[in-house]
């Protein structure tokens, strides 16, 4: 009796796990859906013939004629919903198409970019983190004090400054006048340096101050002060309770942003030339390269939906020892 109790309680939780799976699934399907079919009416909306841009690619004169034969041979003689049910037939076969400029496959082009975008990605989010925790941390426990009051100041600054502008800035001070970093373009690891500097500056500043206001809130309740109480040192209280409690509100924004900057830090990777997914996706927009947008833009979508369900799936995982406030024999 109680081995066929036990067995229908695992079929049961194997079939919520099974739906749970499949309800998520049908979701990414449909934001994956939803987001195509948005990228794909506002590129058809746009000005433009793509089938011109295609031939002064070529260096060919776009006569009527030959606009019309190349818009036959890249299928933009069918309407609008005809080559969107099209392009979604060969997505979901693994198909994301040829590039209309250059002929290549879609999927190539993006693993070619991916690297590039990859690396600042990682580096940028590395800096969040500690530049993050570091200012967080000092300000909520130190709070009110004169150090308290230069990190909210340099907050303010860094959450001012847009990236675009903060990276000029960066390119005029530390490229042109001083000559320690290169201009543009990729040359070695230092080329990362600047780049990351703006896009992490910024969100280091964000994810600081909402640490800062957990570290405040946590100080400020009973188990912590129990803890002193007991006679636990402060470095002792503070790696127990204080970090690892007002953490888990920072770690959920750390995902977020780390499935933003995986879609593409796309002005960013301009201003520095960066040959990554944001560049490559700001040329193919410019060119009307409908196929080559489609797959960055879907490229990007599920990164970001990944990125999310992962660092989620962290926190639950981690959440009861993290979580955890023990106010006895701690």
């Amino acid at each position: 009796m109680v081995e066929g109790v036990s067995a229908l309680r695992r079929t049961v939780f194997l079939s919520r796990r099974i739906v749970m799976i499949l309800g998520r699934i049908l979701r990414l399907a449909a934001v994956l859906m939803g987001v195509a079919a948005i990228t794909f009416g506002l590129l058809d909306l746009a000005p433009g013939d793509p089938a011109e841009l295609v031939l002064l690619a070529r260096t060919e004169s776009p006569t009527p004629q030959k606009i019309q034969e190349v818009r036959e041979e890249l299928g933009l003689d069918a309407p609008m919903v005809i080559r969107f049910l099209r392009w979604t037939c060969s997505a979901i076969k693994g198909d994301l198409g040829r590039s209309f400029r250059t002929g290549d496959m879609v999927a190539a082009q993006i693993l070619a970019r991916l690297p590039v975008t990859f690396t600042l990605a990682a580096a940028t989010i590395l800096f969040v983190m500690a530049l993050s925790t570091i200012s967080g941390l000092a300000g909520g426990l130190y709070h009110g004090s004169i150090l308290d009051r230069a990190i909210g100041a340099l907050t303010a600054l860094s959450i001012a400054l847009p990236d675009f502008v903060l990276g000029v800035v960066l390119i005029v001070v530390f490229s042109s006048k001083v000559g320690l970093f290169p201009l543009v373009g990729m040359s070695g690891p230092q080329s990362f340096l600047l780049p990351v500097l703006a896009l992490g500056l910024s969100m280091a500043a964000v994810h600081g101050q909402v640490l800062r206001a957990g570290v405040m809130e946590v100080l400020n309740t009973d188990y912590v002060r129990f803890a002193y109480a007991k006679g636990l040192k402060p470095w002792e209280v503070l790696t127990r309770h204080v970090v690892k409690n007002a953490l888990l509100p920072v770690v959920t924004l750390w995902g977020i942003s780390l499935g933003h900057l995986f879609g593409g830090a796309v002005i960013v990777e301009n201003v520095f030339s960066l040959p990554g997914l944001g560049t490559l996706l700001v040329e193919s927009v410019l060119q009307r390269d409908i196929p080559l947008v489609q797959g960055i833009v879907l490229f990007t979508t599920l990164a970001f939906f990944l990125v999310s369900r992962l660092v989620d799936a962290l926190v639950i995982r981690f959440m009861p020892s993290m979580a955890s406030r023990p106010v006895v024999g701690a």
